[in-house]
């Protein structure tokens, strides 16, 4: 608990934003190498212009098949300077920024099953433990992962959420980008001749279906830029936003519904309008009866702790690793509140989850 609380600590003070992750890499590869795991940098970093690429690390095994673990590097911000300081066994910040807990916490929870395991000689399966780069950003690090060289076929994404939780769904996202266009006029001399992009777009925004759709989907528009002077009848728009349903027929309909809004606003003032769409990320779906589940589940019972098997909104590493054929599951690490001010860890449930992960690695090297 002592040397969980401490690594956490250290760990937390270290800046790792998004692109700028290789200070805290550094502290990690150093902590590895104390019990004699060789951790080294992939070099996607100057692929992703960032200062670090995704950190690796093999522990050979026994002759159970290889399991890959996973945490990431980065942080949202605002997650430089971070002052935390505990209070009744919760770690907090001082308010000015997120604890970084998202994901220091799973990056120690795998560094200190792994230390377990190897440090007790505790029979154990190959380890592939893939800890990633830009994860915040759109999952970059793993997306940009060398999947030639990853041998497991499954394995565990420690993430933020309660201990105890095992994430075995999650959807597919789509991002899109649209750009309106209209035509510059003098706001006071003669605005008949112009066309306000902010406006087709404030139109096309205001028809638009966002928020909770259904249980399965949820739509945002979450940036708009535009405009340059208050007396200019502003040309260009520009409007960011996203969807992700465990539907992909849904995903599909509500990005349709997005097109069919833009081009109806653009249409009605006589300008046009450009809409980009791509794919963050695929959905998945892992069955109770799998094996990262079978055994997320058996070893949360064996050291005291309630399985929950849950669905997310959200993305991460292990919608890209399922897509690569390397089914995870996520487990809940513990942190609380992330991309918050507010985000707080109990250490007593992070050490909980150091304690479960150990296990299901020991569990897995019974095979």
């Amino acid at each position: 608990m002592e040397r969980v609380t401490a690594d956490l600590l250290a760990l937390l003070r270290i800046d790792s934003p998004s692109y700028r992750e290789a200070a805290a890499a550094a502290w990690l590869v150093a902590q590895f190498a104390e019990f004699g795991v060789e951790a080294t940098d992939d070099g996607l970093g100057a692929t992703l212009n960032g200062n670090s690429g995704n950190l690796i690390a093999r522990v050979p095994g026994n002759g159970a098949p290889p399991v890959l673990l996973n945490a990431h590097l980065d942080n949202v911000p605002p997650c430089e300077g971070v002052s935390p300081a505990i209070e009744d066994g919760v770690v907090r910040t001082d308010g000015r920024t997120v604890l970084g807990g998202d994901d220091k916490c799973g990056c120690i929870a795998v560094l200190s099953a792994v230390r377990e395991v190897v440090t007790n000689g505790i029979p154990h399966p190959p380890l592939e433990i893939v800890l990633t780069a830009a994860e915040e950003t759109g999952l970059e690090g793993a997306k940009g992962l060398d999947y030639e060289a990853v041998t497991a076929r499954r394995g565990f994404v420690a993430e933020s959420g309660t201990v105890g939780a095992i994430t075995v769904k999650a959807p597919s996202a789509d991002r899109w980008d649209a750009v309106l266009k209209g035509r510059a006029a003098h706001a006071g001399v003669a605005p008949e001749k112009g066309i306000n992009a902010i406006r087709m777009a404030a139109e096309a925004i205001a028809e638009m279906h966002v928020g909770r759709l259904d249980d399965e989907t949820t739509a945002n528009v979450g940036l708009i830029r535009a405009g340059e002077a208050r007396n200019v009848v502003p040309p260009i728009c520009t409007v960011g936003g996203e969807a992700r349903s465990h539907d992909t027929r849904k995903l599909d309909s509500q990005v349709k519904h997005v097109r069919r809004c833009f081009d109806k606003a653009a249409k009605r003032h006589g300008g046009e309008v450009e809409l980009t769409v791509s794919r963050t990320y695929e959905r998945f779906d892992v069955g109770l009866d799998e094996w990262p589940y079978v055994v997320a589940d058996e070893a949360a019972q064996e050291v005291g702790l309630e399985p929950l098997a849950r669905p997310t909104g959200g993305g991460s590493d292990a919608n890209i690793f399922n897509q690569h054929g390397v089914v995870c599951v996520i487990l809940g690490c513990g942190s609380s509140e992330v991309h918050t001010p507010d985000e707080h860890v109990d250490l007593n449930d992070l050490h909980r989850a150091c304690v479960w992960l150990a296990k299901i690695i020991e569990i897995a090297g019974r095979d």
